[in-house]
This record gives structure tokens, sequence and C-alpha cells, in this order.
């Protein structure tokens, strides 16, 4: 009997051996579902990531073009400001020049039968003088240039005759040069020029003026003009500058 119940056993054991042998492959799909998942995760991620790269990179692309307009901007400001500040001491280098000129000239009146408004260097009027000397004083004791527009204005109106006239519209000119105001400035420098044909000014005014019609595009006008300063007054710096700025 006992050679059977061992084979009993033992077809019971191989039978529950056959009946428990589909549990690796179940537990293999779900390994590899599970594997199937990361993956398409993975791959969710991925997208997400390089979709967030193209985005960060349009940004970029948009602050670069930005910063490229901002700085084409920075230089057209700082190339406009340097011309500025270059008018700027031109101006302050004329004054000093023409004011110290003017303190230093004797008051013995100068002969000039065509021009007697410009035939002496000082007036006996003592207002005259005062208020003249006030409009100068705006612009080389306070450096109030703005005020000083309009005080030259109000001198040339109430002395039209004065023997300062020159110097006043010439200094007129020079300040609405600095403010960009390049229509009215050659309108004072032109009457220093026709005006007051034996003036001290009239060769620096020659030259400005000629400088700010080639600036407003009146090329002939400006030629004729510096050619004329260069015949005329041909020792002075003007003429020399003149020349330069024909040769260029």
């Amino acid at each position: 009997m006992k050679p059977k119940i061992i084979l009993a056993a033992m077809i019971l054991s191989g039978s529950t051996q056959l009946m428990a042998a589909p549990a690796p492959v179940s537990e293999a799909a779900s390994s590899q579902s599970s594997i199937e998942k990361r993956l398409a995760s993975l791959e969710n991620m991925m997208q997400q990531r390089n979709f967030l790269q193209v985005e960060l990179q349009q940004q970029l692309n948009l602050l670069q073009d930005e910063v490229s307009q901002i700085r084409g901007v920075t230089e057209e400001q700082s190339y406009k400001l340097e011309k500025v500040l270059q008018r700027q001491r031109e101006l302050y280098q004329e004054i000093e020049n023409r004011v110290s000129q003017a303190y230093t000239q004797p008051a013995a009146p100068v002969a000039d039968q065509a021009q007697p408004n410009d035939a002496q260097t000082y007036s006996s009027d003592l207002s005259e003088n005062e208020a003249y000397e006030r409009a100068v004083a705006l612009i080389m004791k306070d450096k109030r240039y703005d005020q000083a527009i309009p005080e030259f204005q109000t001198f040339l109106t109430t002395y039209p005759n004065s023997v300062y006239a020159s110097n006043a519209h010439y200094w007129l000119g020079q300040l609405l040069t600095i403010k960009n105001d390049g229509v009215k400035a050659v309108e004072h420098f032109k009457v220093v020029v026709n005006e007051f044909p034996n003036s001290n000014k009239r060769p620096d005014a020659m030259l400005k003026l000629g400088t700010l019609l080639q600036d407003q595009g009146s090329a002939e006008q400006a030629q004729k003009i510096l050619n004329d300063l260069i015949n005329q007054y041909p020792s002075t710096t003007a003429a020399k500058l003149a020349t330069d700025r024909l040769g260029n």
C-alpha cells in the first residue's frame, strides 16, 4: 500500500505545481504595464521640458531684441548729448574771450560813418551799460542761460540802437543754438553779418551762420557765407575753421 500512497502524493504534488505555474506570467505582465506607464510619464515630462525650453528661448530672443533697441536709443541720445555739450563748450569759450576783450578795450570812440551804432565800444548811457552788463552777468556769473535769452531780447527792444546791439544779437544766436533752436539763431547771426559789417563779432557770426545753414541743408548758402568769411577775414581763427569745414 505504501508505494501507491507515495505515487498518489507525487501526482497531487505535480498537479499543484501545474496549477501554480501561471503566477509568474501575471507578475511579468503587471511589471511590463508599470514600466510602460513610467515610460509614458517620462515621455510626457520630456515633452513638457522641451516646450518650456522653446518658450524660454523665445522670451530670451525678445529680451535680446529689446536690449538691442535700448542700446540703439542710448547711443543716439549719447550722440545728441555730446553735440549739445560741444556747443555749450564753444559758447562758454566764446563768452569768456569776448567779455575779456570788452572790458580791456578803451572807452574812446572809434570813427565809423557807415555804422554809427557800432562806432564805439562803450556807451555813455549808464542805464544802457547796466542793462547790458546785467544780461552778460546772467551768463558769466549766474550761469542762468535760459533767463539770459529774454534779458537780451528786452535789452534790444529797449536799446535798439545800442553800441552793444551786435553783441546782443550774437549772444542770442549762441544761446538759441544751445537750445537747438537753429531757425531763430540763424536770424540773429544774419543781423550781425548783414547790419554790422564793422562788428568784431562778424567773423564768428559768419562761421556760426554757415555752420547752421549747412546743418539745415542749405549747402549753397552755407558755402557762400564761409567763402566770404575766408576772403574777408583770412587771418582769423574763424576763417581757419571755415576752411576746415569746407574741406570736410
